[in-house]
């Protein structure tokens, strides 16, 4: 029996381990429980979006239901050969490995995967370390209480006898210095704990900024219609607790209102049709500024503008503003980034369109095209500096393993976990170098 053939039955084995009544899992995915059992016994084809919709609500990834879990572990071999770039893999054997071997195919394919989830751990506890000040103040007070009660336990700790008057103060000392030292460190791990379930990482308005357009998927079409003001949708936004984290995303909602009533989707989207994306030749279309199409193009639904698109804005210090994650470019968290970025080599040649190739090594990193111009903020004024921002639409390879241009120019995404060798531009170690410090900081 062909494979897409159980498709039906995989959905049927999938839900009934979930615990799932039909009916419940046909009301999900908006379909009759009939139609549902017949897909279910193999008696209708499937596919397309309802395929997606079913493999979210269960779950799992569409390839699992299509393929079943032997294509997805081939899938997986494939994947950490490509990422391995060893020559000497044989990638046309895979098959024939998967198939002698399930068990050892198995455990290759488990460690590739937590190899990566803890990749991406390191990356986000070195973001969080390097950025966060929440953490870096209770670290700070960890760490200073620590020193207190050592030295008060080395005073004690002496030979000979202390006055009774000076015993008794050094040990209501160190009392009050446990004391200080539990309550900070449970406050620590309270806030870890907090923040690894996803809870509002009080008060940094632009993280608070960041959940809420990600919850919202950087699409709003409350503003696409006209139907609501930037201020209506900042002020009623559950995600944004801070008067700070509302007027930053007030801002952010403004410039989308603009753009959406500028250059509206459906116009828009002829206009891809006509010209591709072409970012200088869609702006002169419509006639509007390179940064403001480059802002507009990052935010349209990823089936009007045929791929999924990142954004970068920083200022002219080279602090990030606004950043839209995408899969296969990494983005440290506010600060920090890779100065190789053709985001920055717009900000020093001011109004200067750049168009860079672009390759980040790492697991799962893709070659990207990228389409940086920097502005200034306001109108130019005699005897005062020009306020500079800078913006960066990046468009992943579509494919992860497609072969590297050779006019592909290699950039990190931070020095602390940048793995690349002999970068000029590099200000600190890498914390995923050996240990053996093969590379240092060059200053």
């Amino acid at each position: 029996m062909a494979g897409d053939s159980l498709t039906g039955s995989r959905i049927r084995e999938r839900r009934l381990m979930l615990g799932l009544r039909q009916a419940d899992l046909a009301r999900d995915v908006g379909i009759s429980a009939s139609y549902l059992n017949l897909i279910e016994h193999n008696r209708r084809r499937i596919g397309g979006k309802l395929l997606v919709t079913l493999a979210n609500v269960l779950g799992v990834e569409p390839s699992i239901l299509t393929d079943g879990v032997e294509a997805t572990l081939v899938a997986s071999l494939r994947e950490a050969a490509a990422e391995a770039r060893t020559p000497a893999v044989e990638i046309d054997r895979v098959d024939e490995f998967a198939g002698r071997f399930p068990g050892w195919a198995e455990v290759l394919a488990e460690t590739h995967g937590r190899i990566g989830a803890l990749e991406r751990t390191v990356r986000s506890l070195s973001d969080r370390l390097t950025h966060d000040p929440h953490l870096a103040a209770s670290l700070h007070e960890v760490l200073s209480t620590a020193a207190a009660i050592r030295s008060t336990a080395g005073i004690l700790a002496e030979p000979g006898e202390l006055e009774a008057e000076w015993r008794d103060r050094f040990h209501r000392n160190l009392d009050e210095d446990a004391q200080r030292l539990a309550d900070s460190s449970r406050a620590l791990v309270r806030f870890l704990d907090d923040s690894d379930q996803g809870v509002e990482r009080r008060g940094i308005p632009q993280e608070e900024v960041e959940a809420f357009f990600t919850a919202r998927g950087f699409y709003f079409a409350e503003l696409e219609a006209g139907e609501r003001s930037a201020q209506q949708i900042a002020d009623a936004a559950s995600e944004l607790d801070s008067r700070a984290a509302r007027k930053l995303a007030a801002a952010a909602l403004a410039d989308y209102e603009t753009d959406a009533r500028e250059m509206p989707l459906a116009i828009l989207q002829e206009a891809l049709g006509r010209c591709g994306v072409a970012p200088d030749v869609l702006a002169r279309e419509f006639g509007v500024d390179l940064h403001r199409m480059l802002r507009r193009l990052a935010v349209i639904p990823e089936e009007v503008l045929g791929r999924p698109a990142g954004l970068v804005i920083c200022d002219a210090s080279g602090s990030i503003l606004f950043r839209k994650p995408v899969a296969g470019f990494s983005l440290p968290r506010f600060g920090a980034s890779c100065p190789l970025w053709p985001l920055f080599t717009a900000l020093s040649q001011p109004g200067r369109p750049i168009r860079r190739r672009v390759h980040q090594q790492g697991r799962a990193a893709r070659d990207s095209a990228c389409f940086a111009i920097s502005w200034t903020a306001e109108p130019p004024i005699f005897d005062h500096d020009p306020v500079l921002r800078a913006a960066m639409l990046i468009l992943p390879s579509q494919l992860p393993d497609e072969p590297v241009p050779e006019d592909s120019r290699p950039v990190g995404a931070s020095c602390r976990i940048c793995v690349r060798r002999g970068c000029a531009a590099r200000r600190e170690p890498s914390i995923l170098r050996d240990a053996d410090g093969a590379e240092h900081a060059q200053m």
